[in-house]
C-alpha cells in the first residue's frame, strides 16, 4: 500500500488574486493528490491583492484544506496617503526614476529599507508562532514556502531551524538579481541585510527550486544545496470552441510597462502599414492588460494609435480565449541582461494556442531557448529591423492565404501534470 505524504505550502498569493504566480501553486495542488501527496495551503486571511480574478476561485479543489492567518501590511496605509502608488508599488511596478514624485520616492526608500526584505515581512513571527503546533499536530514532514514576496522563505527558515521539518524554498522570481530590486533606494546597510538573508535562505533550505535556467546557475554560485528548475507550464483548459479573428491582429497579453517597449516593434509595424495596403486594412493591434503610457505614446509617434485596441485586463479564462482567437501573440520582455531569467508564465500557455509567438527580449534568455527548442515561434532582438519585418510580412501572407498556425514540438514535459510530478518526486 502506497503511504501518503502531507505537505504543507506557504503562500501569499492564492485566489482570488489574479496573475501567473497564483497560477503556478494553485495547478501544484491541483494535480499532487495524484502523486499520493495531500497539500495543506497556508495563505493570508485579509492580503492586499493589486490584482483580483474571481474566476480562479472556481479552480480550487473542494477537498484541499486551507490555513488562513491574519496580515498586517503596509500597504493598506500607504494608500491613505497614495492608494494608486501603493498599489503599483505593491506590484513591482516602480516609475522611472527621472518621473518619479517625491512622495513615490519617499515610500520606495520606506519600502526597501523598513520592511526587509518585503512589505510581507510582519505576517512572519505569527506565522511561525501558528505553525509550529500545527505541523507537529498534523505530522506534516514536508514544507514548501515560494516566494515572492520572499519573507515567506523566512517562516521557512524558522520552521526547519526549530522543528527539523524538510523544507523546500521556491523561488518563482530571483531576489537580489530582479531587476526592480536595484530601484528599492537601499541603503548599504539595507542592501548588505538583503543578501545576508538571502544567502541564509539558500543554504538552510534542503532544496531549492526555480523556474528558470539562469536562476539555477545565479543561485549556485551562493549555495551548494540542491537546485531544481520547474518551470511554469501548461494546463489542459475546457475552452468553447474559438473562432479566429478576421483581421491579421497581433496580441499582447499581460501588463507591458515602461520599459517593455520595443520602438523597433513599432517602426516594422508603421513601415509595413504604409508600404502595403492590404496589411494597413487587415492589421489590428490587441493589448490585454494594462498597458503604460509610454508604450502608447511611442505606438502614437509611429501612427499605430488607430490600429490599436486597449481591452485593459480580463479574468485568466477570458485571457485565454484572447490567446486562441488572436493570429500572432506577442511576448516583450525588458532588453536587460537582468531578464535573461524571466520565462513568463503566460508564454506556456501561448505554446499551446497553436497560434505563432513573437518575442522580444535580451541575447541568451531562457525565453529565446525555449522557443527554439520548441519551435513555437521566433525570438528576436532589439535591433532586429530586418528579420522582424520579414517574419511578419511572411505571418500576414499566411494570413492571407488561411495557413497561419504554429508547429511546436515537444511540450509535454511543459504540461502541469509532468511539471507537478517532477515536484511530487522532490517531496
Amino acid at each position: 500500500m502506497t503511504v501518503r505524504k502531507k505537505a504543507l505550502i506557504i503562500t501569499y498569493y492564492w485566489p482570488p488574486a489574479g496573475g501567473p504566480g497564483v497560477q503556478r501553486w494553485l495547478k501544484f495542488v491541483k494535480y499532487l493528490p495524484e502523486f499520493n501527496i495531500d497539500p495543506v495551503v497556508f495563505i493570508p486571511e485579509n492580503p492586499n491583492y493589486p490584482i483580483i480574478d474571481e474566476t480562479l476561485l472556481n479552480e480550487v479543489p473542494l477537498d484541499v484544506t486551507i490555513i488562513k492567518r491574519p496580515i498586517s501590511e503596509p500597504y493598506k496605509l500607504a494608500s491613505l496617503f497614495s492608494k494608486k502608488k501603493s498599489k503599483t508599488i505593491s506590484k513591482g511596478i516602480i516609475t522611472d526614476v527621472k518621473k518619479q514624485s517625491l512622495l513615490e520616492k519617499i515610500m520606495l526608500f520606506i519600502r526597501g529599507n523598513f520592511f526587509i526584505p518585503d512589505a510581507r515581512v510582519g505576517w512572519v513571527k505569527p506565522s511561525v508562532n501558528f505553525l509550529l503546533d500545527y505541523i507537529k499536530n498534523e505530522q506534516i514532514e514536508t514544507i514548501i514556502t515560494t516566494g515572492p514576496p520572499h519573507s515567506l522563505h523566512l517562516i521557512g527558515k524558522q520552521l526547519k531551524e526549530q522543528l527539523g521539518v524538510k523544507w523546500i524554498a521556491d523561488f518563482r522570481d530571483p531576489w537580489t538579481q530582479i531587476g526592480y530590486h536595484k530601484q528599492l533606494k537601499l541603503t548599504k546597510a539595507s542592501e548588505l541585510k538583503h543578501k545576508k538573508l538571502e544567502g541564509e535562505v539558500l543554504n538552510s533550505s534542503d532544496q531549492i527550486i526555480v523556474t528558470s535556467f539562469t536562476t539555477k546557475k545565479e543561485f549556485q554560485l551562493l549555495t551548494k544545496q540542491p537546485i531544481e528548475v520547474i518551470t511554469n507550464g501548461y494546463d489542459v483548459e475546457s475552452l468553447n470552441s474559438v473562432t479566429l479573428d478576421s483581421k491579421f491582429s497581433i496580441a499582447h497579453i499581460g501588463s507591458l510597462l515602461s520599459k517593455r517597449n520595443p520602438r523597433v516593434l513599432w517602426r516594422v509595424l508603421s513601415d509595413l502599414v504604409n508600404e502595403y495596403n492590404d496589411f494597413s486594412n487587415d492589421f489590428q493591434l490587441n493589448f490585454i492588460g494594462l498597458v503604460s503610457k509610454d508604450v502608447l505614446k511611442s505606438i502614437q509617434i509611429y501612427n499605430l494609435s488607430k490600429y490599436c485596441n486597449e481591452i485593459g485586463y480580463v479574468s485568466h479564462n477570458k485571457a485565454l480565449m484572447f490567446q486562441k482567437k488572436s493570429q500572432v501573440l506577442l511576448l516583450i520582455e525588458i532588453n536587460s541582461e537582468e531578464t535573461n531569467c524571466i520565462i513568463p508564465g503566460k508564454l506556456f500557455e501561448y505554446m499551446v494556442s497553436n497560434r505563432p509567438i513573437i518575442a522580444l527580449g535580451p541575447k541568451a534568455s531562457d525565453v529565446e531557448t525555449i522557443i527554439k527548442e520548441t519551435n513555437a515561434g521566433n525570438y528576436f532582438y532589439y535591433d532586429d529591423y530586418q528579420s522582424l519585418k520579414t517574419v511578419i510580412l511572411k505571418h500576414y501572407k499566411d494570413f492571407q492565404a488561411k495557413t497561419l498556425q504554429s508547429h511546436p514540438i515537444g511540450l509535454q514535459k511543459y504540461s502541469r501534470k509532468s511539471l507537478t510530478k517532477q515536484l511530487a518526486e522532490l517531496i
